[in-house]
């Protein structure tokens, strides 16, 4: 991601296609402290967590050479 920076409501488009909005940023880990982003698949509501290291990391070019995208996630718009 460009500026590096999630917020809650934001809509992101994940780098294969699909849509997610941050329900939750930023959210600790209770074991290790880690910061988390609490995000939902538009299409089916799936709730998913990741590192926000993760949410925020550039696409693998060596597993996806093809893909269209910089960043694991795009942001789109807000939706609050």
């Amino acid at each position: 991601m460009e500026k590096n920076i999630v917020t809650t409501g934001d809509l992101y488009r994940h780098f294969k296609g699909k849509l997610y909005m941050v329900m939750q940023y930023p959210v600790q880990h209770t074991e290790t402290g880690e910061m988390l982003v609490v995000y939902r698949r538009m299409d089916d509501n799936a709730i998913f967590a990741r590192p926000v290291h993760m949410f925020t990391s550039k696409v693998d070019r060596e597993k996806y050479p093809n893909a269209k995208q910089k960043y694991r996630f795009k942001l789109l718009k807000e939706i609050k």
